[in-house]
């Protein structure tokens, strides 16, 4: 049971879900609010992603981040931000001639992924630790251990802290390589991310495993998608990691009710504290994950 557990609010994602719920942030102001609002509501850490403001696909955007990053910077409250660096690794093929990327498509190499993190240096980046069938059809996720390599060399060079993200024990096998060959600082951060199709699907079975591979002094937090979302609180704290709640990986509160990020963050800080936890300042969390105050 972890007894201080750290609550992370991913607020927007990039998935297909702004036309499914009128409270998902686009524009830079949208999501600046909702990282402030999430953190008053007991959020430790903002997961951020930005949106083309035009149509509210996700985006790379430096000056979209740029802008989401000085107002929450600006706003006097006080969060851990973690910026996603997975844009840029969506592959859409044709099924006929699988050479062929089709629209959809947004690949580029590991480095080309970082623009945004090196200009604004947030507390924490995500690094997708592998390639993987993204749902149903021809699209997939490609993330190469050469492009991980790379890409976690010049991370350690900014002095950013990874957070890795593992969706399946492969990736986890090759996170600890990583760790190994001095690529990765300690202590390390995992996030052990449930019920993307297809990677480890929702079952406290298999988050125990992925718990078990885990090397020694790592942190970790894990989350699952959709109605799973709440539970899965649960089940993380249980097991000793910490929680990651937020409209990118769920949009409801109770069934057809929607949500806003605050309120997922204050149910998952009602279940926390009801497991007799405490829920995690953001200066804790900078003390746990070995982060540095940036000014």
């Amino acid at each position: 049971m972890n007894n201080e557990v750290i609550i992370t609010a991913a607020l927007t994602g990039a998935g297909d879900t702004v036309g499914k719920s009128e409270h998902v942030p686009v524009t830079p102001e949208q999501i600046a609010t909702s990282a402030v609002d999430a953190a008053n509501a007991g959020a430790a850490v903002v997961h951020i992603h930005v949106r083309n403001v035009d149509d509210g696909k996700g985006s790379r955007d430096v000056a979209l981040y740029r802008e989401v990053v000085r107002q929450v910077r600006e706003s006097g409250v006080d969060v851990v931000i973690n910026l996603t660096a997975g844009m840029g690794g969506d592959l859409v093929i044709d099924q006929d001639d699988p050479l062929k990327p089709v629209d959809g498509t947004d690949l580029v190499n590991g480095l080309e992924r970082l623009p945004h993190v090196e200009e604004l240096l947030p507390d924490i980046c995500t690094m997708d630790c592998g390639s993987l069938n993204f749902g149903e059809g021809s699209q997939l996720y490609i993330s190469t251990p050469d492009m991980l390599r790379a890409g976690a060399k010049r991370i350690q060079e900014l002095g950013v802290k990874p957070e890795m993200e593992i969706f399946d024990t492969g990736q986890l096998w090759f996170a600890t390589k990583l760790i190994e060959e001095g690529l990765i600082d300690a202590p390390p951060l995992f996030q052990l991310c449930m019920g993307i199709p297809y990677g480890a699907p929702v079952d406290p079975g298999v988050l125990q495993s992925m718990v078990n591979m885990l090397p020694e002094g790592a942190n970790w937090a894990s989350f699952a998608i959709g109605r799973n979302q709440m539970p899965w609180v649960a089940q993380s704290a249980i097991l000793g990691g910490h929680v990651r709640v937020g409209l990118e990986d769920n949009l409801y509160l109770s069934r057809g009710v929607k949500a806003t990020n605050a309120q997922l963050v204050e149910r998952a800080v009602t279940i926390v504290e009801a497991l007799g936890a405490k829920v995690a300042t953001p200066d804790q969390a900078r003390e746990k994950l070995g982060l540095k105050r940036r000014s």
